[in-house]
């Protein structure tokens, strides 16, 4: 009995139409892919197909969506990403990001931020809230928020000038702090949870409250101690960011 050869799915024949088209040059590094009705006339596909393979081929990195922007075929190697400590702007693309400061205030810690932070409920910390933009686009609210000034001092001295000098500037607090000494040994460790934006947030974004988001929740440590906890929101639409993993 001869045996069947199995049968690719279309959305993976499309997927690989358009990836050998931009391959051969059809659609080069750098260049925006043409509106989806007219990208669907030229493929001879319908619109519903389409989208299937245009979301595989974005999120294996083949292509890119800004709003405002449209559809971009990736001209880089994918880069190191969220396995290595670094600001969020940084892992969105350094080239064409920018830090929007929102807030720049003391406060007392949150039940929330006292579950990640070793701080008493009486005590002031630090809480910074920015925007990155992507290409002009809002990509990624940052909320951060670090321990108090004592503590960051035992770190190293210079933290807490560094913090109080940087709040008018375009930078997150793990920029600053990350600035001060390559060389302080941080480690990182994250959650990643799907959620909404919620009515605030969406005001920030100007999108609905419903969007979909990617919560990821972060706290930054030095030899076991937390300095920082924060959270960074990614809306539908937000770059994606590289992980490197093996095993």
């Amino acid at each position: 009995m001869a045996s069947r050869r199995p049968q690719r799915r279309p959305v993976v024949d499309l997927y690989e139409r358009i990836a050998e088209a931009i391959r051969q040059g059809t659609y080069p590094p750098g260049s925006t892919l043409p509106s989806e009705p007219d990208l669907a006339t030229e493929l001879g596909v319908s619109r519903p197909a389409l989208r299937e393979a245009l979301i595989l081929l974005q999120e294996d990195g083949v292509i890119t969506v800004r709003r405002g922007v449209g559809r971009t075929v990736s001209d880089r190697p994918a880069r190191r990403g969220f396995e290595r400590l670094q600001p969020f702007e940084g892992l969105l693309g350094a080239d064409s990001t920018k830090v929007r400061p929102l807030v720049r205030d003391i406060e007392q810690p949150t039940d929330l931020v006292m579950q990640h932070l070793p701080v008493p409920a009486s005590c002031e910390i630090r809480f910074w809230e920015s925007v990155v933009d992507v290409d002009g686009v809002p990509s990624c609210l940052v909320e951060e928020w670090s321990v108090h000034d004592e503590a960051l001092a035992a770190v190293d001295p210079a933290l807490p000038g560094a913090l109080a000098a940087a709040e008018a500037r375009p930078s997150t607090m793990l920029h600053v702090i990350g600035s001060i000494d390559p060389h302080l040994p941080l480690s990182g460790a994250s959650t990643i949870n799907a959620t909404v934006l919620g009515r605030r947030r969406g005001e920030v974004f100007d999108r609905s409250p419903d969007t979909p988001v990617v919560l990821v929740t972060q706290v930054v440590s030095m030899e076991r101690t937390p300095l920082i906890a924060a959270k960074y929101v990614l809306p539908s639409g937000a770059p994606g960011i590289p992980v490197r993993q093996s095993r």
